[in-house]
């Protein structure tokens, strides 16, 4: 059986991260932004979701929270691009009543708790207890309906499936995330599109997830006209393969990705 607890863990490298995904994919979970089924085959264009940190980390630095709290994994959850950059770093209590309003039911279809009072930064420890227990309580349905409805799988062990599942790729600490950002606004200076920090990258015709980018422009950085790029900071092997086998572009330093931007993309548009 699956606890509250299996969803303790924290960042992008948490055993049960691949669980929250799945559920995601699998089940009834909506885009908060246009209330759309968040499942690849449904989506076309915006199948690609990213991690939304539903408390933003900015706000919970700022109250002092520890690192392993603000990327709990109850704070994750899957949204399209587009209602990422949306939300921005608003506080739950701000924009949870807003999708509320514009698509009932969307946000109960991620298992965010309803209470309001779980809503406010104060309670965020709450907020992920109440979290936790739902998805604990949606894993567990869903495994009884797979066995249809015998579930006496229940009083033993978590099924090895759901624990199975392997998620290679993570940004290791703090000091690296701030390096990756570094780079957005080395980006941004220059007038060209930020990447997507921590992206979760999934194979095209089966929608599984193999990895986690540090930093990736997955339609390249003059869109549809250049690879994708990858920028992996302190990755395995294993990472930087997958990475290369789809394509991308992978460099392993800030300098190398610098001197690329600079030398394939910003002397090009120059040029032109």
């Amino acid at each position: 059986m699956v606890e509250p607890g299996h969803f303790t863990g924290w960042s992008l490298g948490a055993r049960f991260y691949p669980v929250l995904y799945l559920l995601t994919r699998m089940g009834q979970a909506r885009d908060w932004g246009t209330g759309l089924a968040l499942k690849a085959s449904l989506l076309g264009k915006m199948s690609r979701l990213e991690v939304h940190h539903i408390f933003p980390k900015a706000q919970l630095y700022k109250k002092m929270f520890k690192r392993a709290e603000v990327n709990a994994l109850g704070n994750f959850c899957f949204l399209s691009k587009d209602t990422n950059l949306d939300i921005r770093d608003r506080l739950p209590e701000k924009y949870f009543p807003e999708i509320e309003k514009a698509h009932p039911g969307a946000l109960a279809s991620q298992w965010i708790p309803m209470d309001p009072t779980l809503w406010k930064i104060e309670n965020y420890r709450q907020f992920l207890e109440a979290r936790k227990t739902l998805l604990a309580a949606e894993v567990n349905k869903r495994m009884e309906e797979l066995l249809h409805g015998d579930n006496r799988w229940l009083a033993g062990p978590p099924a090895a499936v759901l624990t199975s599942v392997s998620v290679i790729g993570n940004i290791a600490s703090e000091e690296e995330e701030e390096q990756l950002e570094g780079i957005n606004e080395w980006m941004d200076a220059r007038h060209l599109p930020k990447g997507v920090l921590s992206y979760d990258f999934a194979e095209a015709a089966t929608g599984k997830q193999r990895a986690v980018f540090d930093l990736a422009w997955p339609n390249g950085i003059q869109e549809e006209l250049s690879q994708p790029v990858a920028v992996l900071l302190n990755e395995p092997s294993e990472t930087i393969a997958i990475a290369s086998q789809a394509g991308y572009r992978c460099f392993t330093s800030i300098a190398e990705f610098q001197k690329y931007v600079e030398s394939e993309i910003l002397s090009v548009e120059v040029s032109t």
